[in-house]
C-alpha cells in the first residue's frame, strides 16, 4: 500500500448498489477514497482482472480488497463449489494488486465446506500473500428463538481463524459489543467494514448498513481505538444508498462516511 495513508479509507462497490462497479470506481475518484473493495456478484466486470486493470488505471484508484461472491443471491456467480470460488477471488485480488480477500462463513447446508473450513483457510493463506480475513455475520430471531444459517458459527471470533472482518452493521444485527469483540480479535482484527444501524432485529432486514452516526454503533469509538492502537488494516465503507432519490443524495452519503471515518481515524493531538 505504498503512498497510502497508515489506515486507508476504502469504498465498497456494494455501497453504490443498483449502480454498477464501473460507477463505483467514478465515486470513489471524485469523492477521495483511497481506494475500492470490489464485491464479486452478477456485474460482469466485478469478475473479470482485465476489466478492473482497466478501470483502476482509468481512475487512478487502486482495488485493495474484493469480497468473495458470498451472499445468497451470488451463490450461482463462478459455480457452486465454495473453494472454488474462494480460489478464483485469491486470483482475482493477486492480478488486480489486492491485499484481502473478505469472506462470509459457511452456510449451513454446505457440509463439506463447513468440515474443513478453518484449516482450509489456514492452507490457503499459506499459498498467498494475501489475506483472508472471515467477516462476522448474524443469527436471525424470532421473539426468543435465534436461529443461525451459517457454521461452524456466525462470529469468527471464536473460531480458529488468524485474520477477521469486522463488519459494524452485523454486530448491531447481532446485538454483540463491537468495541469487546475488537479487543478480543486483536492483532487478528484484520479488516473493518464500516456502517450503522439500530439494533433493531425484529424487522424484515436486520442488516442495515446505514451511514455511520445514523444508528447505534460505537462507529466513532472504534475507528478512534484502532487509530490509537496501530491497527494496520483499511477501513471500508460498505453502507447501503438503494434509498438515495438522486445520485448526488447518493454521493453525499458516500462523501458524508467518506468524512466521518478520516475524522475519527485522525491522530488525537498531544495534551
Amino acid at each position: 500500500m505504498t503512498g497510502l495513508p497508515v489506515t486507508p479509507v476504502v469504498l465498497s462497490t456494494s455501497s453504490v448498489y443498483p449502480e454498477r462497479t464501473t460507477d463505483a470506481f467514478e465515486a470513489a475518484a471524485r469523492l477521495g477514497y483511497d481506494g475500492l473493495e470490489v464485491m464479486v456478484y452478477t456485474d460482469p466486470v466485478s469478475q473479470s482482472a482485465d476489466a478492473l486493470a482497466g478501470l483502476i488505471d482509468y481512475h487512478q484508484v487502486p482495488v485493495l480488497a474484493v469480497h468473495t461472491p458470498s451472499l445468497l443471491l451470488t451463490q450461482l456467480v463462478w459455480g457452486r463449489e465454495p473453494w472454488a470460488k474462494l480460489l478464483r477471488a485469491k486470483e482475482l485480488a493477486e492480478r488486480v494488486g489486492a491485499k484481502v480477500v473478505v469472506l462470509h462463513p459457511p452456510f449451513r447446508w454446505q457440509r463439506d465446506y463447513v468440515r474443513g473450513f478453518e484449516e482450509g483457510v489456514a492452507k490457503m493463506a499459506e499459498e498467498t500473500d494475501v489475506t483472508f480475513a472471515v467477516e462476522n455475520m448474524f443469527p436471525l430471531r424470532a421473539g426468543t428463538t435465534e436461529v443461525s444459517g451459517y457454521a461452524p458459527h456466525w462470529d469468527p471470533t471464536i473460531l480458529d481463524l488468524p485474520n477477521v472482518t469486522l463488519d459494524l452493521s452485523h454486530t448491531a444485527a447481532s446485538a454483540s459489543d463491537a468495541i469487546a469483540m475488537a479487543n478480543e480479535l486483536g492483532p487478528r482484527l484484520a479488516h473493518v467494514h464500516l456502517a450503522d444501524g439500530t439494533g433493531v432485529t425484529n424487522g424484515p432486514v436486520p442488516d442495515e448498513h446505514l451511514v455511520p452516526g445514523r444508528g447505534r454503533q460505537p462507529c466513532a469509538e472504534l475507528l478512534r481505538g484502532i487509530a490509537a492502537t496501530g491497527y494496520r488494516g483499511m477501513v471500508v465503507a460498505e453502507v447501503k444508498t438503494t434509498r438515495a432519490a438522486t445520485r448526488d443524495d447518493r454521493l453525499a452519503d458516500l462523501a458524508e462516511t467518506l468524512a466521518f471515518a478520516r475524522n475519527h481515524l485522525a491522530p488525537v493531538p498531544a495534551a
